[in-house]
């Protein structure tokens, strides 16, 4: 059975955790493909909020294997701290797999990320400083530790001492900051993290496939969102791996033809983090009440997003990039104060309309949006529980994106609990 894909279609928050829980629930594998924990995401289940970091979302259900791919990076000592908080509330983490390929960050990579950052000053790309980048780069230098050598201390040892060597130095000479000592490393990953880490440790390609050829369903899940992908993202204000569907084929070990659901995740409006080009930013009451109604701080970090109007030109080269077969709404519900609503439709700049993404990075961190204005619904959606008791004017604003972009909506979210959310395939 051919598997589905989750991601997000703008910079990242776009309540990815919420949709990606709903359709866990068909599932019988749920993998996630890249990223690492600097890419939380919430749930809220029973009036309980979780607030997950690497552990994918089905998680929360007793009957789901859940997978940490190849493609993702991993921090042993946050895993061990994010399972132990899930054990505590009740939460089994025994189903839980992770890739022996998969790579590990190491304390070297944070404290590089830190003061790379730091260095940067006002260019800084607004990383969250937890070595993420740092270890995908050592993964395409081909020096990175992977999960597997915890299982071969003198491996892991070995190939410790000689990042060391160039990693110390580079702090040192260029940062001015302190060497990291092999042992003490050696202590908690293998000492500590090891032993805890060692029994899920599995290989999750051959998982994957042959939960794909016994016919079960599998859900690859996308951390972050297209406009932060390596490639096809607002380069270079994003993250160092491919949240795009694509990337869910080296990330998890499928092929293309093993995928024939795509989800894009879409809030009602956009928001972004730390720096990079916004087009339909809003600095004004209604971009404070974005927060605000939204709740907009990061799950992880709990800095303040960026608020603006949705922006279907960005949409649409999310729906090109990812082949997007559907979109799930969410948030509609904190649009319910406003009396007109503003949806950009194209750019402008130097005379000329743009009705996709401008490739040029100049063009686009000048553009104009061109905005189409619909009528408010001033109407309180957070109770309702179908389709038909949505107010005509929230109804017509999800047809217009659906003109806009040219993609079924199949779920529209009303509300941060698990069940605040309204079909629309039916």
């Amino acid at each position: 059975m051919p598997a589905t894909v989750i991601v997000g279609t703008q910079w990242g928050d776009e309540g990815k955790g919420k949709f990606t829980d709903l359709v866990a629930r068909e599932m019988d594998l749920v993998v996630r493909y890249q990223g690492g924990h600097n890419a939380g995401h919430t749930l809220v289940v029973g009036g309980e909020s979780f607030a997950l970091q690497l552990v994918p979302s089905g998680i929360l259900y007793d009957d789901i294997t859940t997978v940490i791919g190849n493609g993702v990076v991993v921090d042993p000592r946050v895993l061990i701290t994010e399972m132990d908080m899930l054990e505590a509330r009740g939460v089994d983490t025994s189903r839980l797999r992770i890739s022996g390929n998969a790579h590990l960050i190491l304390p070297y990579h944070q404290e590089l990320d830190k003061v790379s950052e730091r260095w940067l000053g006002k260019a800084k790309i607004g990383t969250t400083k937890r070595g993420i980048g740092p270890a995908y780069a050592d993964k395409a230098s081909r020096v990175g530790i992977r999960v597997q050598d915890l299982l071969d201390p003198s491996i892991f040892r070995q190939k410790l001492e000689a990042a060391l060597r160039e990693k110390n130095a580079v702090l040192a000479k260029v940062y001015n900051q302190l060497p990291l000592d092999a042992d003490e490393i050696c202590a908690e990953y293998l000492d500590v993290c090891a032993p805890r880490i060692a029994p899920l440790i599995t290989d999750a390609v051959g998982l994957v496939h042959e939960a794909l050829e016994s016919g079960k369903n599998v859900l690859l899940e996308g951390a972050q969102a297209t406009f932060l992908d390596l490639d096809h993202g607002t380069y270079p204000y994003v993250t160092s791996s491919n949240p795009v569907a694509g990337g869910a084929c080296t990330g998890a070990g499928v092929g293309p033809t093993q995928i024939d659901r795509v989800i894009g995740i879409t809030k009602a409006y956009v928001t972004r983090v730390g720096s990079g080009p916004f087009p339909t930013e809003l600095d004004d009451e209604v971009g404070n009440m974005l927060v605000d109604r939204g709740h907009e701080f990061g799950t992880n970090t709990g800095r303040r997003r960026r608020t603006g109007w949705l922006d279907a030109v960005m949409l649409r080269q999310a729906a090109r990039v990812n082949g997007l077969s559907e979109l799930a709404v969410t948030k509609l519900d904190v649009l319910d104060t406003l009396d007109t609503i503003k949806m950009c439709v194209a750019y402008e700049a130097d005379g000329e309309r743009y009705h996709h993404m401008p490739y040029h990075q100049s063009v686009l961190h000048k553009v104009t949006p061109v905005y189409e204005e619909l009528p408010g619904w001033r109407t309180d959606l957070t109770g309702m529980t179908e389709r038909s008791q949505l107010p005509r004017e929230a109804l017509d604003y999800v047809a217009f994106m659906e003109e806009q972009v040219g993609v079924k909506v199949t779920l529209v979210g009303v509300g941060p609990g698990r069940e605040q959310f309204l079909r629309f395939d039916g």
